[in-house]
């Protein structure tokens, strides 16, 4: 069984379009910041930006608390197959198309293999977490990349990634860092919840990587 959190469609194999909930893609039009956001302010609405998993945006829930209360719902409502034996996995969606990422390549906006992709961290949330740990770090002045290019650049083209370039100095270094560990992090916290949501139950939990990440 997959708790599936994201949109279908957009993405590569997707044959139907399935977007998040209605009620959830509302919040978005009044506060469009829920979503993922690249540099040049494009909002991507397959899945809610890791910026607001703790902000209670939602009719008084975050974004978490939604996540673990359809984990328990299912657990409940599917209490007799789970009890059989008969579900023995639970893959827990944790981004884009299931897949614990950033939506960096979406298709749906123009990307294109073997295209760079880009940072999508601009959302309102994102932007002042990294600022936070910025001044944290000692360094107030730093903002988020503006020179890592667009989705179908090469890394050359960038003044981020071409050789010696702003990935090598210390605040490349230290957005890099931030960058993965929120993601990370993202990962560890709904895991946690769904560890306790199927706490007893006899199935394997699983999380889907994107292949082309592999290594």
């Amino acid at each position: 069984a997959i708790m599936s959190f994201h949109q279908c469609g957009g993405n590569v194999g997707d044959v139907v379009n399935i977007p998040i909930p209605q009620w959830v893609r509302d919040a978005g039009a009044t506060d469009p910041d829920i979503f993922y956001t690249n540099r040049g302010g494009t909002r991507n609405i397959e899945y809610l930006t890791l910026g607001v998993d703790d902000q209670p945006l939602f009719q008084g829930r975050t974004a978490v608390q939604m996540y673990a209360d359809y984990m328990a719902s299912f657990r409940e409502n599917m209490k007799k197959f789970l009890d059989a034996g008969t579900i023995v996995d639970i893959e827990v969606g944790l981004g884009p198309a299931g897949e614990m990422r950033y939506p960096s390549y979406p298709q749906s906006q123009g990307w294109v293999f073997p295209g760079i992709g880009e940072f999508i961290c601009y959302d309102k949330y994102l932007e002042a977490d990294f600022k936070a740990a910025a001044a944290k770090a000692g360094h107030p002045e730093w903002e988020l990349p503006d020179d890592a290019g667009e989705y179908n650049d090469t890394p050359e083209k960038t003044q981020f990634f071409k050789d010696n370039g702003t990935y090598l100095t210390e605040k490349g270094k230290f957005f890099l860092s931030w960058y993965s560990n929120k993601l990370i992090k993202h990962g560890d916290k709904i895991l946690d919840e769904a560890n306790k949501v199927f706490l007893g139950c006899r199935v394997q939990l699983a999380i889907k990587i994107s292949g082309i990440h592999w290594w």
